[in-house]
C-alpha cells in the first residue's frame, strides 16, 4: 500500500502518452519545468527529436493496444498521464476502452501510484448513452480509470483555447475566413472555453494529489460562451470587422462536418466528432480542483485574454515555430513542430531553392548586399509600382534605402521590410512594413548541400488577416514566378559573377571622390 501523503516534497517520475499530441507536447516541458522526471511514450518516437527537450526526457516506443509496451513504458513509474484517444474510425469506442482497460491494468501491476487523464466536459441532465460517439467515449474511458485500483484524477474541459486545439482552430478559420456566415444552430450552445495554459496547470497540479482522491473535476474559465460568442469575440481580439452570424436550423450535424471541412482546413474525420459534440451544453457544474490546484490571481485566464496568448506569435509579427527553423516557442499558447499542417492559422508560402556556383561567403555578400541601391535583383518596374501604392495608401514604399551599404543588423529598415532576424553568413529574414492584408516575411538561406556545394533557398511567407488577406495571396500569386523565381536566378547568377563585390568598390570609390569634392568645396 502507498504511504498517504501529499507528493509535492520530491520529484516525481511521469510518464506522458500521446506526447506528439497538442496537449501532450505542452506538458512535458511544464512537467520538466516542476522538477519532476518525465518519460514520453509514442509509437512514433522519431516524431518528438525536433522538441527542445527531448533530450531532457527518456522516449520509449509503446502502443496503448499492446499490454506488453504499456508494462515496459510504466516501470518506474509515479504518476501516468493518459492523453490518447481514438478520435474517429470503425468501432473507436471498443477501441478507446480497450485500450484504457490495458493501462489501468498495467499501471497496477507497476505499481503507478497516480493515473491522470483529461477528458471532455459532458452535458448535464442528458444520459450518455445519448450524447455523441465523441464524448460518449471520452466519458467511458474515464470511467475506466475511476473504476480501476489506482487512484485518477480525471479533467473534464470543453473548447480549449490554444494554438493548435482542434477546436480552437475551427473557430478560428470560421471567424478569420468568413465576414458573413451561414451557421448551424450550434452557434446558440454555451460552453466554458479554458486557456490551454490553465489546462497545462491543472495537469501538473494533479500529480501532487493526495492518494484519497480519485475523482473526476469540471475544468473551465470564468465565463460561460455561446460558439456565437466566441467567435464575435475572436474577431475583436484579431482585429478584424464585426462578423455577420447568420443561424440555419436545417443544417445537421453530418452536413455541419462537412460545411466546416469545406472551410477550413481542419480534416472532416475531425471536424465530423467535434461539430456533433457542439449540439450539447457543456457548462462546469462544479469548481472543486480549486481546492487541490489553488487558483492564482487572474486565472483561470478570461476567454479575451486566453485569445491574446493564442494569437500572440502574430501579433508581435515573429514567424511561428511550425513556419520556419526559428527557435522552439517560448508559451504553451505557441504552435509546436508536431503540430499539424492546419494548425497554427493559415500560412501562404513561395519556396524556391537553387544550387550556386560560388562559394557561401561569395553568395552572402549578395544576400546581405539586397535593397537599397542594389536593388531586389528583379524586375524592377514591379517594385517600384509596389512601393508608389505602398506610399500611396500611406505606407513607407521604398523611400527609406538602408542603413549601411554593406552590412545589416537586427531592425535595421531595408526599403520597405525591416530586418528581424540575420545569421552571419546563413539567413536573413526580413519582415515586411509595407501596407498589407497580412503579415510577410522575406527569408534568404545560404546553405550547403550533402555533396559540399552552395545553395541558395528562399521563401516568402504571408499571413493573411481576414477574407481579404487570402483574396491578396490569390491575386499576386501569379506574378510570383516573375518576381520571386527572377530573384532567384538573378541572386545565384550575382554571387558566381561576384558582382556585388564590384558593386560596392564602385560604390566606395564615388563615395571617396564624393568626400574630396566636399574638402575642396570647403577650402
Amino acid at each position: 500500500m502507498v504511504e498517504n501523503r501529499r507528493r509535492s516534497e520530491e520529484p516525481l517520475h511521469c510518464l506522458v502518452t500521446g506526447a506528439s499530441g497538442y496537449i501532450g507536447g505542452r506538458l512535458v516541458p511544464e512537467l520538466l519545468a516542476a522538477g519532476h522526471r518525465v518519460r514520453c511514450m509514442a509509437r512514433s518516437p522519431g516524431k518528438l527529436r525536433d522538441h527542445p527537450w527531448a533530450g531532457d526526457v527518456d522516449t520509449v516506443r509503446g502502443d496503448v493496444q499492446d499490454a506488453e509496451s504499456v508494462a515496459a513504458a510504466l516501470r518506474g513509474i509515479d504518476v501516468a498521464y493518459y492523453l490518447v484517444h481514438s478520435g474517429s474510425g470503425a468501432g473507436f469506442e471498443a477501441a478507446d476502452r480497450r485500450a484504457a482497460e490495458i493501462f489501468a491494468a498495467q499501471a497496477d501491476a507497476c505499481g503507478v501510484q497516480r493515473i491522470v487523464y483529461l477528458g471532455g466536459l459532458t452535458p448535464r441532465g442528458i444520459p450518455e448513452s445519448s450524447i455523441s460517439p465523441h464524448l460518449r467515449s471520452r466519458a467511458e474511458v474515464g470511467h475506466v480509470f475511476l473504476d480501476g485500483p489506482v487512484p485518477a484524477t480525471v479533467l473534464r474541459a470543453a473548447v480549449v483555447i490554444g494554438s493548435g486545439s482542434a477546436s480552437f482552430e475551427m473557430l478560428r478559420y470560421l471567424t478569420e475566413r468568413l465576414p458573413v456566415m451561414v451557421t448551424p444552430s450550434w452557434v446558440h450552445t454555451r460552453t466554458q472555453p479554458i486557456g490551454v495554459r490553465d489546462v497545462l496547470r491543472y495537469l501538473v497540479g494533479s500529480a501532487t494529489m493526495t492518494d484519497e482522491v480519485d475523482r473526476a473535476f469540471d475544468i473551465g474559465g470564468p465565463e460561460v460562451l455561446t460558439y456565437r460568442e466566441m467567435m464575435c469575440r475572436y474577431a475583436a481580439v484579431a482585429g478584424l470587422p464585426r462578423r455577420l452570424i447568420v443561424p440555419v436550423p436545417v443544417l445537421t450535424p453530418r452536413l455541419s462536418s462537412h460545411w466546416v471541412g469545406l472551410v477550413t482546413p481542419v480534416p472532416a474525420a475531425l471536424a465530423r466528432p467535434l461539430t456533433e459534440s457542439l449540439r450539447y451544453e457543456v457548462v462546469c457544474s462544479e469548481h472543486d480542483i480549486a481546492t487541490y490546484v489553488p487558483d492564482l490571481p487572474g486565472r483561470p485566464l478570461p476567454f479575451d485574454e486566453a485569445l491574446s496568448l493564442a494569437l500572440r506569435r502574430v501579433r508581435e509579427a515573429q514567424v511561428a515555430t511550425r513556419w520556419s527553423s526559428a527557435s522552439a516557442p517560448g508559451a504553451p499558447s505557441d504552435p509546436l513542430p508536431t503540430d499539424p499542417d492546419w494548425a497554427g492559422g493559415s500560412l501562404y508560402q513561395d519556396e524556391r531553392l537553387s544550387p550556386v556556383d560560388a562559394s557561401g561567403e561569395a553568395l552572402w555578400r549578395v544576400v546581405e548586399g539586397i535593397g537599397g541601391e542594389n536593388g531586389w535583383y528583379s524586375f524592377p518596374l514591379a517594385w517600384a509600382v509596389r512601393g508608389w501604392l505602398d506610399r500611396f495608401v500611406g505606407g513607407v514604399g521604398l523611400r527609406r534605402g538602408r542603413r549601411d551599404t554593406e552590412r545589416l543588423r537586427v531592425g535595421d529598415s531595408l526599403d520597405f521590410w525591416r530586418v528581424e532576424e540575420i545569421e552571419p553568413g546563413r539567413l536573413l529574414r526580413l519582415r515586411a512594413e509595407m501596407r498589407l492584408p497580412g503579415l510577410a516575411w522575406l527569408e534568404m538561406w545560404v546553405e550547403t548541400d550533402p555533396q559540399g556545394g552552395t545553395r541558395y533557398r528562399q521563401r516568402a511567407l504571408f499571413h493573411p488577416r481576414g477574407l481579404l488577406g487570402h483574396v491578396y495571396w490569390w491575386l499576386v500569386l501569379p506574378f510570383h514566378a516573375l518576381v520571386f523565381g527572377g530573384m532567384t536566378r538573378n541572386i545565384t547568377l550575382a554571387a558566381v559573377k561576384g558582382a556585388p563585390a564590384r558593386v560596392n568598390e564602385a560604390r566606395a570609390v564615388r563615395i571617396r571622390g564624393d568626400r574630396r569634392t566636399r574638402r575642396t568645396s570647403q577650402r
